[in-house]
């Protein structure tokens, strides 16, 4: 299974993305039971923090002989039970010890519904311990009771302040000078025979306990223990708070994993386009050994094989042709001197026609080392040598040079604004020159030129008004020594490599070459589209 996860990159993907949603989900649960419990335990300290320390001032209070028996009072009264117990006999961790220490109360579960209580003497030896097996009307009122009992012992002038320090949140402790409201005449009734008086507070989940105070000060006479607030979930919209940054911590671990691959997936994708472009000397960074890494690998293999496979064959063309000119240079000279030592008119005319054939043979030559020498540069990531070039002032050269050849052939450069781009200024005017003579072989009677200039881009139009291309041939005319018949005749001149050196200069400097139909002369219209800025090669 390790084996898979490491040679498998998508496999490893779906495995982390499947472990990151259980993980969350169960980081969710654990994080929502550990808030409910937290606030549970909150909750129970604080509704017994005031009793616990009433019970514990007064048995400070008490003589060390009458403590047992009031601990045995006090349990049958509360339904309790109550118990001193020295702090070495238990088994307290530092936690609870520190807990202790710091004068709060200790509450441990005992069995399904029963708590334990302790909280530690002033002394520091003692413990007191209450054992509660679960709440009751009894304990409610016995409580009560407890605070009565309490506060009669302390001087009329000091309750208000020594309730005050007992009470807590959870439990508010009051003293009034009115009776308590919302009681009918019963539970005053009761109230005035001295009983303890519960009130149930349905809308809010609480109680209150209501006592009757002995004695004649008018400023505290009602006690009243409550209103006791009943433990309530966690509420809906925290729950759904929680949930949310869960799932935010969710997806900002997916977003990591899968923008990981994401950008490795977008450096082959850049190589290839680099590659596609000419650029055979882009690689991809091998990062790890898994299913990205060989492919990185591979694609890095392919790449180099590629380039030197190209490399062999572009030196080949170039040795081949530079080899080829001495013996046609030789043939050159052998047909002047032969042509020299004749008159014969019939000589002179195969003399003639041997020139002619040396010539389109020079011609060839020159045009293998042109493509040659373009794909070596752009196979090897040459930089252009670029400068600031006049579109209109290179067309017009074009024409100068190729009126000349052409002479029975219109050739108009349409009016309109400088154009300027940078380029090449010598590949660039060749490739447009391969165009022209393309288009005057071609043509009937008239080749228009019309340049454009675009915010991004600028865009060289060539037509002419011969016969076209057809739609199924568009793709093939820029492919080396391509011809739309198969005579070897060439009766319409040009040997299938000019639109390909067009295809390489426009690709080397990231632009583009197409070819469709002349909507106002008929024949065929090729576009050059070159950027404003010509792309670093990698």
């Amino acid at each position: 299974m390790r084996r898979m996860l490491a040679d498998s990159t998508f496999l490893r993907v779906y495995v982390l993305l499947a472990l990151a949603l259980v993980l969350t989900f169960g980081l969710a649960l654990l994080g929502m039971a550990m808030v409910d419990q937290v606030r549970r335990e909150h909750y129970r300290e604080q509704l017994v923090e005031p009793p616990m320390r009433v019970l514990t001032r007064w048995v400070e209070s008490l003589p060390e002989a009458g403590r047992g028996a009031w601990l045995s009072a006090r349990s049958q009264q509360l339904d309790m039970t109550l118990r001193l117990v020295p702090i070495e006999s238990r088994s307290l961790n530092y936690f609870s010890r520190t807990r202790l220490q710091a004068g709060r109360v200790l509450v441990t579960p005992q069995g399904e519904h029963g708590w334990r209580l302790r909280r530690l003497l002033t002394d520091q030896e003692q413990i007191l311990e209450v054992d509660v097996a679960s709440i009751s009307e009894q304990q409610l009122r016995g409580l009560t009771e407890l605070f009565a009992e309490w506060l009669i012992q302390v001087p009329a002038g000091e309750r208000r302040g020594q309730l005050e320090r007992m009470a807590g949140d959870s439990i508010p402790l009051q003293l009034s000078e009115s009776p308590p409201e919302g009681l009918d005449t019963r539970q005053l009734a009761r109230l005035a025979e001295g009983e303890v008086v519960i009130r149930l507070l349905p809308g809010r989940l609480s109680m209150a306990m209501y006592r009757l105070m002995p004695g004649k000060d008018p400023q505290s006479r009602w006690l009243a223990v409550g209103p006791v607030q009943a433990f309530e979930p966690l509420p809906l919209p925290l729950q759904l708070l929680l949930l949310v940054l869960l799932l935010s911590v969710l997806a900002a671990i997916i977003y990591l994993i899968v923008r990981g691959v994401e950008a490795r997936m977008a450096r082959l994708e850049l190589a290839a386009t680099r590659i596609a472009g000419g650029r055979l000397d882009t690689r991809v960074k091998v990062e790890s050994g898994d299913f990205l890494g060989r492919l990185g690998m591979a694609f890095n293999g392919m790449a180099t094989q590629v380039q030197s496979l190209l490399r062999a064959q572009q030196d080949m063309i170039r040795a081949v042709s530079h080899e080829l000119r001495t013996p046609v240079a030789r043939i050159r000279f052998a047909v002047q001197m032969v042509e020299d030592m004749t008159d014969d008119p019939a000589i002179r005319r195969q003399l003639e026609g041997v020139d002619g054939d040396i010539t389109e043979l020079d011609e060839l030559i020159d045009e293998i080392l042109t493509y040659a020498r373009l794909g070596s540069e752009a196979a090897n990531g040459v930089e252009l040598e670029t400068s600031l070039v006049d579109c209109r002032a290179m067309a017009q050269r074009v024409i100068e040079a190729l009126r000349k050849l052409h002479g029975n052939i219109s050739i108009e450069l349409v009016e309109g604004p400088e154009v300027e781009v940078q380029a090449e200024p010598r590949y660039m005017q060749r490739a447009l020159q391969n165009l022209v003579a393309n288009a005057c072989r071609h043509a009937r009677s008239r080749v228009v030129i019309r340049l454009e200039g675009e915010p991004r881009l600028v865009r060289l139009d060539v037509e002419d008004d011969g016969p076209g291309i057809p739609a199924a041939a568009r793709t093939e005319v820029f492919k080396p020594f391509a011809r739309l018949d198969d005579s070897r005749t060439r009766r319409s001149g040009g040997y299938g490599l000019g639109l390909s050196i067009v295809q390489k200069v426009m690709a080397w400097h990231g632009g583009s070459v197409m070819v469709d139909a002349s909507p106002e002369l008929g024949g065929a219209r090729f576009t050059l589209l070159l950027p404003r800025s010509v792309p670093t090669p990698a």
